[in-house]
């Protein structure tokens, strides 16, 4: 039920701040960390690809979340639910905050990924009820600029906070941001008529999601660690997720009131548009961790110039997002997506091009340039996935899109590293292997580190290594270049027409 007619344009004006405050804080708490990933491993103790962990427990809790805030909303309420996730994903930043060791840090990022599920879903929700209907469009298009500006702020926010204060403060500034959300949108909407209703809850489908996704994402953390399939409790963990997911689409594909509603992929442009999407959205998340990630750890670069070299890629997107809403129905959307692709594809190659002389200016404009592929990446594909849904199913469709995105994510995050430091590995044995005291490039390098000492060998073994994750970085690149080529081919097996029309004669299955 709506009561938009009773705000007057003070009002509005709150709950539109207050409301869009909370999804800038969960938005930003996506790419916040990424700068600070150096400095938060070396402050408790663990490797970087341990210190990864960070971000994938946040983001496989807050997608397995995602699909509860439908039943949530009706069991309790708009925006009683609102405030609650609002409330408690300030608590969960707190304890974050003074965290003393990592399982610690874990434990409460994934608090706050699970409490952080509602909060986009619910200030779109929220936005639209209480709009008049002639207004809604320019609610959601400030709403996107919210989710478009906040990923720009994460990485120099991130930095300089770390730089500056300590990495504790990045999850301490969501206190007092999301206590002020709080008090503003429960002052507004406090007189909001509460609806609720009783669903049944898919108890089996939400107990075998949550078993077979935690069990893959702790089997992507802990693998190399624990050298893959030799270890027994890899094995186990991978026959437990694939039992559970099994039981889970089974489930799922014959219950009346699945958590997830799989039958969706019977339609053609929903599954070629969320194949899409996944992929496209792993590497984009890919690019945001690694990037600052090799800037630290073996350019030398600080936490708050990285997040300086790595935020221009929103820069563009902020421009073009306006206008690709407004004019983007003029055009194939299929061709809007494949120049998405390209430009992506193009910045990785250029990436591929980079050595360890690389310039801060270099890599701030080919960030830029992928802003071109980011502007015109979410809302074609986006349209496309949602085209040939009936209307009764495009929030189901929606919801599904946004937990697979985010599901790609996480798991992107884990792969990445894992690619990333064992392909550095690979690099630095082989050229280990071809350097000996008989070679006389290896002795010319040793006597100009000063001989054949202890200090010579661990400089020269500190020139193998930043070697051998820039060779490391040009391979993830090139790969993620070949990957973005593809899905611009990909995304034209979607069939026209992409505009407001749903139904079933629609849907090319």
């Amino acid at each position: 039920m709506s009561n938009n007619a009773s705000f007057t344009p003070p009002s509005l004006l709150m709950a539109t701040i207050g409301l869009s405050l909370a999804t800038f804080m969960q938005v930003l708490d996506t790419t916040i960390a990424n700068v600070a990933l150096p400095t938060i491993s070396g402050n408790l103790g663990v490797s970087s690809e341990q210190g990864t962990w960070v971000i994938t427990s946040f983001a496989v809790s807050n997608a397995i979340a995602l699909p509860l805030t439908g039943w949530l909303s009706r069991r309790f309420g708009e925006v009683k639910l609102f405030l609650w996730a609002t409330l408690l994903f300030v608590l969960a930043s707190f304890l974050c905050g003074i965290s003393t060791s990592m399982p610690e840090l874990i434990g409460f990022r994934v608090l706050q990924g699970l409490v952080a599920g509602p909060l986009y879903p619910m200030t779109q929700t929220l936005l639209i009820a209480v709009y008049p209907p002639a207004r809604r469009g320019m609610a959601l298009a400030l709403l996107a600029m919210v989710t478009v500006v906040a990923p720009i702020a994460g990485p120099i926010l991130g930095g300089w906070i770390t730089d500056s204060y300590s990495w504790p403060w990045i999850f301490f500034i969501n206190v007092p941001i999301g206590i002020f959300a709080v008090m503003v949108v429960r002052s507004q909407l406090k007189k909001r008529p509460v609806v609720t209703s009783y669903q049944p809850m898919d108890y089996v489908g939400l107990l075998s999601l949550i078993v077979g996704v935690g069990a893959l994402q702790i089997i992507l953390d802990k693998g190399n660690d624990l050298d893959w399939f030799e270890s027994n409790f890899i094995i186990v963990g991978a026959a437990i997720s694939v039992i559970a997911l099994a039981v889970f689409i089974i489930w799922e594909m014959t219950d009346k009131h699945p958590v997830v509603n799989l039958r969706l992929f019977a339609y053609r442009n929903f599954r070629i548009g969320t194949i899409v999407l996944i992929l496209g959205y792993a590497g984009f998340f890919g690019i945001n961790l690694i990037l600052p990630q090799w800037l630290q750890t073996q350019m030398g670069y600080t936490a708050t110039w990285a997040g300086l070299a790595v935020a221009p890629i929103g820069i563009l997107p902020v421009l073009m997002s306006p206008f690709v809403g407004k004019y983007a129905h003029k055009f194939d959307l299929r061709l809007l997506a494949g120049l998405a692709f390209l430009a992506i594809g193009l910045s990785c190659f250029m990436r591929a091009g980079f050595t360890n002389e690389v310039d801060f200016q270099h890599i701030a404009l080919v960030q830029l340039f992928m802003g071109i592929g980011v502007a015109l990446f979410f809302m074609p594909t986006l349209s496309i996935l949602m085209s040939d849904l009936p209307p009764h199913q495009i929030a189901d469709g929606a919801g599904l899109a946004t937990f697979l995105r985010t599901l790609g994510g996480s798991f992107a995050a884990s792969l990445t590293t894992w690619i990333w430091i064992r392909r550095a590995d690979q690099h630095h044995a082989y050229m280990s292997e071809n350097m000996t005291t008989y070679d006389s490039a290896t002795r010319d390098a040793l006597q100009a580190l000063g001989g054949a000492g202890h200090k010579a060998y661990a400089q020269l073994d500190q020139i193998l290594t930043s070697q051998a994750y820039m060779m490391s970085t040009v391979d993830y690149f090139t790969l993620l270049g070949w990957m973005f080529m593809g899905l611009m081919l990909l995304v034209w097996l979607a069939k026209p027409p992409f505009g407001a029309k749903a139904g079933p004669e629609a849907s090319g299955h």
